[in-house]
């Protein structure tokens, strides 16, 4: 319900509704509508390779028509292991078309991680990139997975990609680009080749029906199994749609450099694009950034949604600095998962000549809830509005219910047709998370410290969880880290509680400099003097070549305090 006293509505882009009508249909409705209305517009581009929205649609209808055959009923969940390429958006869109349920998991897992996410979900049957087929083996034993549906890059290549359609429409077999699969595992060519679009079975699927379980990075702890529906998934495409309202249908090309398997890239990335007829240039690894600016060169991508560390990166990289590659064509980017600084912003922006605006989003929403406006007021630090139909409040930290004033800190809460159902399996985080407030109905308390100025913009302050407490005072980590990134000499740091004899717990910083910059601990701390109040300065400093980070670019502050405490005596 829409509330005269959202501030945050009077300061939407012209052009941004404030609120949506949501179809009631499933999510590939909208690979199938794009199909319809621009049939030759490519929905993928790899390595040269295109293929359009008709025969995107038609790949997915025939290996839905596979995935029943094979056994699949509806409702049973169906892994993903595989980089952004176009089979994932294959594979993704066939999953639900015969009315199972995604489950993408990070291609970097190891087995022990593998096994851990595949009985949870309760999967026999994955997709996989042939490269990971081992890794892949060397788990199966331990789980239920009774089919692997392998596929390899050079599929997607020219000229097999032609010769592949070829085959397929004359209904011929015998097409191998490589063997060695074990008894009962099968290639994903041989099932387009055998199948057709008529095999796909006749579903009724609802809008509440799942789609979706997108397992947490982790970063706090154990990962969960957050489950989205088709109607949660439809519901923040089409209002991350809406808030672009410079965009124009059937028009934009979205560089995919955001992980699939991560639900900002499945969400604000591909599910973005398919909903707004947007080809999809996709890149395999975001860290190789001589294949990323040559993408962008060959492509020239409208859409960039990413993460702060990559348009960093793309800021410093020697070939951009000296104006090898040309940008310009870049107009709408999205950061998210970490903080944005301004400087990172700034220095994009003037490259481009484009928008890089803030958001914020989380697996259980099932990505994006809050965004800077594209064209209006950006404020330094802010997460932005919230979008369309999303209610959000400030509540108390202590007795979880009160909301409090604007601009006084407690935790976000959201209210909307994006927020999941609950935690597969996890009846007592579901209900945690899941609450009632003021008798309105459950709101999805997020775990994140955050306040609201008067204008409605949201500014997260840290993570609930990971709040130091030296001596009884209250440290965020979020704003000493800023505090110290703030040094022209210092590109990245992450700070975190330890241990503490006198204080019981203290602040320490991981530190991470600009190339071929130095600084003393002295230094440092002298830096934050006139920055922070004297209890939230870090007492210890350690000064590291790299940071750990999950695939998504935040950094891994649990991981700074296990490895620390690995070398303490």
């Amino acid at each position: 319900m829409i509330s005269s006293n959202w501030p945050w509505l009077s300061n939407y882009d012209q052009g941004v509704p404030k609120s949506i009508n949501y179809p009631p249909v499933p999510l590939f409705h909208f690979l199938e509508d794009i199909a319809k209305k621009y049939p030759e517009r490519p929905c993928t581009f790899f390595k040269g390779a295109v293929i359009s929205y008709k025969e995107m649609n038609e790949i997915t209808d025939t290996l839905a028509g596979a995935l029943v055959k094979l056994g699949l009923k509806k409702g049973e969940r169906v892994g993903l292991f595989m980089p952004n390429t176009p089979q994932f958006v294959m594979a993704y869109f066939a999953i639900l078309k015969a009315g199972g349920v995604v489950v993408a998991t990070n291609p970097l897992y190891t087995p022990p991680e593998i096994i851990h996410q595949t009985n949870d979900a309760g999967l026999e049957i994955m997709f996989i990139m042939s490269n990971f087929y081992k890794t892949i083996k060397t788990a199966q034993p331990k789980t239920k997975l009774k089919t692997l549906i392998v596929t390899n890059i050079k599929e997607t290549l020219p000229p097999l990609l032609s010769l592949l359609f070829t085959l397929a429409k004359e209904k011929k077999g015998g097409f191998k680009i490589e063997n060695g699969l074990e008894e009962g595992d099968l290639w994903m060519k041989d099932l387009l080749v055998q199948y057709s679009p008529k095999d796909r079975a006749d579903l009724k699927i609802s809008t509440d029906d799942v789609a979706l379980f997108q397992y947490s990075g982790g970063t706090t702890g154990i990962s969960k199994g957050a489950v989205a529906t088709h109607k949660n998934l439809v519901a923040n495409t089409l209002q991350i749609k809406n808030w672009m309202p410079n965009l124009v249908e059937g028009q934009e090309i979205v560089l995919m450099a955001i992980p699939l398997f991560h639900v900002y890239g499945m969400v604000a990335g591909m599910n973005f694009a398919l909903a707004s007829g947007a080809g999809m240039v996709m890149v395999p690894n975001p860290r190789d950034l001589k294949d990323v600016l040559e993408n962008i060169q060959k492509y020239k991508p409208t859409v960039f949604p990413g993460v702060p560390t990559l348009y960093n990166a793309l800021n410093n990289h020697p070939d951009v600095v000296k104006g090898k590659y040309d940008l310009s064509s870049i107009k709408a980017c999205i950061s998210g998962s970490a903080p944005l600084m301004r400087e990172t912003k700034e220095k994009f922006e003037e490259l481009t000549g484009g928008k890089l605006v803030e958001g914020y989003g989380l697996s259980e929403a099932p990505t994006a809830s809050h965004c800077n406006p594209l064209l209006g007021v950006n404020k330094t630090g802010s997460i932005g509005l919230p979008l369309p139909d999303i209610e959000a409040r400030i509540i108390d930290l202590d007795d979880g219910q009160t909301e409090m004033p604007i601009g006084e800190i407690g935790e976000l809460v959201l209210r909307g047709p994006l927020v999941m159902k609950g935690y597969h399996n996890m009846p007592t985080e579901t209900k945690n998370t899941l609450r009632e407030l003021d008798g309105a109905g459950a709101w999805l308390f997020t775990g994140d410290i955050a306040r609201m100025d008067e204008d409605g913009y949201f500014y997260i302050v840290d993570r609930k969880k990971e709040l130091i407490k030296p001596g009884g005072y209250q440290v965020w980590p979020r704003e000493v880290e800023e505090a110290l990134v703030s040094n022209p000499k210092i590109l990245e740091a992450g700070v975190a509680g330890i241990p503490d004899p006198y204080r019981g717990e203290t602040v320490k910083a991981w530190i991470v400099l600009q190339p071929g910059e130095s600084m003393t601990e002295e230094e440092v701390k002298e830096w934050c003097l006139d920055k922070l109040a004297k209890y939230k300065i870090p007492t210890h400093l350690e000064f590291r070549e790299e940071l750990p980070k999950t695939t998504v670019g935040k950094i891994l502050r649990r991981e700074l305090v296990r490895q620390h405490k690995q070398v303490q005596p």
